[in-house]
């Protein structure tokens, strides 16, 4: 069976994560240190405990994720002499997924990934002054609709595609001004919901264009190495092995659109016939099954979750 490993995005995150897996296997609670050291601080200490405000924080959600599927990679390696690259054709993420992905795949060190975690989600919180900015789900509305209805809403501010997650499923961003004008609008063209997101700042819009500076600087200064298999970019939906694609692509993701739906069909086109989700929560196999049901899902986040897939491959 051919298979690609995927790695979810913010809004997985959930107080306790990693923590059974910590319990369970040393090669875990080695990841989590890690990254505590990369970052100087006790970042597993606000996985395992919270407070949930405190983890929900961009700046902490995003490398803390990370550290979970890392660990899962780590421990299917240790415990299963399992290589992602034996065992699946390409990876892919979302959003800051792209990192863990490209983490798991030797081509970014897990310290960076942390540390240049950490910087995106605290230079995508500063891009926009709290309060500015504002995302939305529409639901019941496919991207191109979405799009229309982001058109319409903009009348001189920001407002456009953010996430393609699935079909019914688009995420807009922008303007705090031009995403409530979208809310009516897209109930008006027949959304069978419109709902604001509990999100700190608008991201994957043209408004964080300051936060890709940030990042393009950040980057440079990073070692990226060919991947063990390519990576389905999220900016691109092409499989990237060349680490200055990649760098280029992952600049760019900061304001690009999150084209997951279109990975996921891409990676269909491709032979995938399963995707594995390593790391927290089953954000991503719920997309898988929206966007084609004939392509099988699998999880791995937890020890029992691990198990069931090292005797299942």
């Amino acid at each position: 069976m051919k298979r690609a490993f995927v790695f979810p995005g913010q809004g997985s995150q959930v107080v306790g994560m990693g923590k059974e897996l910590a319990e369970a296997y040393p090669v875990a609670r080695q990841v989590f240190e890690e990254v505590d050291d990369a970052l100087g601080q006790k970042l597993s200490k606000l996985m395992f405990e919270g407070p949930e405000g405190d983890l929900t924080l961009t700046e902490n959600a995003q490398p803390a994720l990370m550290a979970v599927s890392m660990a899962v990679v780590r421990i299917l390696q240790s415990e299963g002499n399992f290589n992602l690259a034996d065992r699946g054709i390409c990876v892919a993420g979302h959003s800051l997924g792209e990192y863990s992905a490209l983490a798991a795949v030797g081509a970014l060190e897990l310290s960076d990934a942390a540390r240049l975690l950490k910087l995106r989600g605290q230079s995508m919180q500063q891009a926009v002054p709290v309060g500015q900015g504002a995302m939305a789900a529409l639901l019941g509305l496919d991207f191109e609709e979405a799009q229309a209805v982001a058109r319409e809403a903009a009348q001189g501010e920001v407002c456009s595609a953010a996430n393609d997650n699935a079909p019914g499923q688009v995420v807009i961003s922008g303007h705090r001004g031009a995403i409530e004008r979208a809310l009516d609008i897209a109930k008006e063209k027949g959304a069978k919901r419109a709902l604001l997101l509990p999100v700190s700042a608008p991201f994957h819009c043209s408004l964080m264009a300051p936060a890709a500076d940030v990042m393009a600087e950040a980057l440079a200064g990073v070692t990226l190495r060919a991947p063990s298999l390519p990576v389905i970019s999220n900016v691109a939906v092409d499989f990237v092995s060349d680490p200055e694609a990649i760098r280029n692509f992952l600049v760019q993701q900061v304001t690009g659109v999150v084209r997951w739906r279109e990975s996921v069909l891409f990676m269909k086109e491709q032979g995938v016939e399963q995707l594995v989700e390593l790391g927290a929560g089953k954000v991503l196999s719920g997309l898988v099954r929206r966007i084609d049901k004939e392509l099988e899902s699998a999880n791995a986040g937890t020890p029992a979750e691990i198990e069931e897939l090292l005797k299942a491959l």
